[in-house]
Order: structure tokens, then sequence, then C-alpha cells
């Protein structure tokens, strides 16, 4: 058995990183949804890892750093490119495509430029390039302001953003019609409901989808003050149970799966967060928050873990939320009409605007703003065993 060698780009995308490739470039197996392109994909990241450190792969360990992107000239009208992103399993045998990786996005504009597969007549030689990007996985639309400069995407610039060490050029990300497609963004209709968890408890949540389907609950009546870093939730496997038995419950109040033992093939979807009024604290490279810094807390886990910072798609999430009176996010903020919020996370602060609107009773998310930034961390070709 040989390695094969395939193109590709291992980029940062907001607190993500991953490794890009451009559809065609993909063995032909692996141009198309199956078994070969996922055996193909996990082997690339390192996974099923029971070490947990993919070693072997170019994953990271983590659920922001085991994640894979291929994308393509779009199949849509009016969009420029095709965006699918896989998010591997670290220690289990599966990739999960149920949605979106907000962070990741703002890589997508910037790859497919440098790899040709947008139109050079519609690039500035400096300026902005505006990329329309079709989320394949949630079948949804991204906007990218993409900065260039002397006709390249212009990577380095003075935008700093907490959870990333290093300044870059930013890029705006608008992510249009976010919601359920028509439909209310809350899967019962309720900006709050009562998710009883045999064996756990009761607890008022915000069930929302939204950027990705998210089940909020109040950080007091996890006995958590909203404040927390890394280390405080993840050092505590009670703690991770705890929260993974409420993810699958809320997943199946959501209409997501049948049963709870389904959660387990569907770690990406949804996201569990708590939320807590503005409260000071030190992230976790010793920046001090102070409250009047954020109009609320947030922490969030991803693939059973709490993220380092926040996932690009759940802050779309906090956007809507906290653009809905009445939800368990807008009333941590302080409640009342909203059209942007800054949350503390553990890394720091993040600023993200949200528009909703009620329609026949019902709330529509319009879209959600934010700005992230991108890199091109090594670009050539991946060395994998074929699978």
């Amino acid at each position: 058995m040989k390695q094969i060698q395939i193109p590709a780009t291992y980029m940062r995308g907001g607190t993500s990183k991953g490794v890009f490739f451009a559809l065609n470039d993909l063995p032909e197996q692996a141009q198309v949804p199956g078994d070969y392109r996922d055996a193909l994909l996990m082997r690339v990241i390192g996974s099923p890892d029971p070490y947990a450190k993919h070693t072997d792969g170019m994953g990271g360990a983590t659920s922001s750093t085991s994640k894979c992107v291929i994308v393509s000239r779009s199949t849509q009208p009016d969009h420029d490119v095709d965006y699918l992103f896989g998010q591997v399993a670290i220690d289990k045998a599966f990739v999960d495509w149920s949605g979106n990786c907000g962070n990741l996005s703002s890589a997508v504009g910037p790859f497919a430029i440098a790899q040709g597969l947008i139109d050079r007549d519609q690039l500035p030689l400096n300026g902005i390039a505006e990329i329309r990007i079709w989320q394949a996985n949630i079948r949804k639309t991204i906007v990218a302001k993409v900065p260039m400069q002397d006709g390249q995407v212009k990577e380095l610039g003075d935008f700093e953003m907490d959870g990333v060490t290093f300044p870059a050029a930013q890029v705006e990300l608008a992510f249009l019609d976010p919601g359920a497609g028509g439909a209310s963004v809350f899967p019962s209709t309720n900006p709050v409901d009562q998710l009883l968890v045999p064996g756990i408890g009761s607890f008022q949540v915000t069930m929302i989808n939204a950027g990705i389907p998210t089940v909020f609950l109040n950080a007091q009546d996890l006995g958590y003050q909203g404040t927390e870093l890394q280390s405080d939730i993840n050092s505590d496997s009670s703690a991770l149970e705890k929260f993974e038995t409420i993810r699958a419950h809320a997943a199946v109040a959501m209409g997501l799966i049948e049963h709870i033992d389904e959660a387990v093939e569907r770690q990406h979807t949804p996201k569990i967060a708590f939320v807590a009024p503005p409260v000071s604290y030190r992230a976790s490279s010793g920046k001090l928050i102070a409250t009047d810094d954020i109009d609320l807390n947030v922490r969030a886990l991803s693939m059973g873990l709490l993220h380092h910072a926040m996932m690009g798609t759940a802050a779309v999430a906090i956007s809507i939320a906290a653009a809905i009176p009445g939800t368990l996010v807008n009333s941590a903020a302080g409640g009342g009409a909203r059209d942007s919020v800054r949350f503390g996370h553990p890394s720091g602060t993040l600023k993200v605007g949200g528009k909703a609107t009620s329609e026949n009773g019902q709330w529509l998310a319009q879209a959600s703003i934010m700005s992230r930034s991108a890199r091109v961390l090594m670009s050539g070709a991946v060395h994998v065993p074929s699978p």
C-alpha cells in the first residue's frame, strides 16, 4: 500500500484551523459523499485516535482543530463557491456533516480566491472582494468581505480577536437567513422551555436553530458563575457527562434525533451553552475582562468539551437569541430590544450583530454579522495512506 498525495492547504479561520481541499483535487471516490470520503478525511486528521493526540495526522486533537473543508465552484445561482464542512471526531470513527463551522467560514473566501475558483474579473486589484458562499451542510448563504492588495488576498493586518495570538486582516462575515428556513427559530416556537432531564433535573432552556442548533441554559441553574475557563469544566468528568446528557435530551426535544442514544453519532449538533449576566473575570490569556466590557457571559461546549473561545456558528445563535426578548440570552444581557451584543468567553470578548423579526407570531432570523480573520499556515500536498 502506498501513500497518496492530495493538494491541500492548512488554514486558520477565526479561532479554528483545518485542512482545506478543492473538490476536484480529491481522489475521484472522495469527490462524492460516502464511506471512502469519510475514511480519507479521518486518516488525514489522524482519527480515530484512542490516545487523543492526532500524532499521526494533521489534526490538533481538539474540536477547533480536527476539521476538514471542501470547496468548489458553486452549483447554486448567484453564488460563487460551495463550501462543505466536516467535523472529524477525535476518538471515534466518524465525520459529522450536520452543521457549519462559523470560524472556518472566514477562510473559505481567501482559499477560493487563491485556488482560482473565483473569476479574476470580479476581484478588485485593491479593496474588498465580496464572495457569496453557499454553505452546503445547512444550505445557507454566507457573504464574506475579503480584503485584497495588489490582486492577492491580504492576510496580514492589525485586526485583533481574542482567542488568536497574532493580528491579521479583518474578514467580515454576514450569515444570511441563518434560521430554520422560514420556520420559527425556536423548534417549540417558545423563547423559553422547561427541559426535563431524568436523573439530573428540570431546566429552563432556550432551544434555537440559528447558525447552528443550540440549547442555552442559565449558568446559575448548573451551579456555575458563567466566568469559568476550560480547566474548570474539562477537568470535571462528571460535569461533562451531565452536559452531554442534557444535550442529548435537548437534541430529542429539538427534533434532531428520535432517541437520546443517537446523540453519540451527532456530536457536532446541537451545541450546548450556558449564560450569565456580565461579571468581571480574567480570560485564559490573563487579560482582565471588566463587567462594563460585556453585555453578558457565555460559555459553550463543542464535541463534549468547553470551547477555548466561541464557535462562530454558536456566536450566530447568540446574536439571534439576544435580539429576541424573553430568551435566556436576551435576559442575561439585560433584556429589551438590541441589534448587537458583546459577550465574554474564556479567551476574551466577541461582538456580533443579529437581526430577527416576528411574523405571524413566529420569530425568524434575518442576518448575523461578525468579523474574523484568516491566514494560510501551509500549502502543498497532504500525504495519506489510501483508505
